[in-house]
């Protein structure tokens, strides 16, 4: 019987959870739900961020407005992304589209990396919330992006955060630690070469 009014709910674009906010506020947030249904955008994200205003009090048209600009951000990442992509990495792309990465970076990173592209959107938004300029930020990661996995990435953000706590500019952090690999690369694409040491 719950399943079934689950899938009852689904299909009218409601969802129990929204019982939380007032009526007028779920009216509002269930429109924008049934909008991003229609053209294929993930809906959890927005359910998340009304039930996230809901928890801290926020105002209803507060809600409303935050759901209403998630939902515009997630078909700007998407139209940069594709159709095919991921809501993980939609949720991603929202977040480096917020931290001031264009959306031409997202769509260069589309076409040049195979893998899921959420933990490089992450890495780019986590750059420049480290204080990287968005333009070097999106630079490295477009570097990075064709040959390194998901845990290259990670160690990649560990080594510019540990660099920038040292007192390196963030700029000249990133760059330094681009240049490095590319540096390794390169030494090691050269019969007896012998990788150069990573700066630490």
């Amino acid at each position: 019987m719950m399943l079934a009014l689950l899938l009852v709910a689904a299909q009218v674009g409601t969802d129990p959870r929204l019982d939380r906010l007032d009526p007028d506020t779920r009216a509002q947030v269930t429109t924008v739900l049934d909008s991003a249904r229609h053209v294929g955008l993930p809906t959890e994200p927005l359910i998340q961020r009304a039930l996230e205003g809901a928890t801290k009090a926020a105002p209803g048209p507060r809600i409303v407005a935050a759901v209403r600009r998630l939902s515009a951000d997630l078909g700007v990442a998407r139209t940069a992304l594709g159709t095919e992509a991921s809501a993980p990495e939609l949720e991603a792309g929202v977040a480096a589209l917020r931290a001031g990465a264009p959306s031409q970076v997202l769509a260069s990173l589309r076409s040049v990396r195979r893998h899921p592209l959420t933990m490089a959107l992450s890495l780019l938004a986590d750059l420049v919330a480290s204080g990287v300029p968005a333009d070097s930020a999106a630079a490295a990661v477009l570097a990075l992006a064709p040959k390194a996995r998901d845990a290259d990435l990670v160690e990649f953000r560990r080594a510019v955060e540990r660099d920038i706590a040292l007192g390196a500019p963030p700029g000249a952090a990133t760059s330094v630690r681009v240049n490095a690999g590319a540096d390794i690369q390169s030494a090691g694409s050269t019969p007896g070469a012998q990788p150069r040491p990573r700066r630490p």
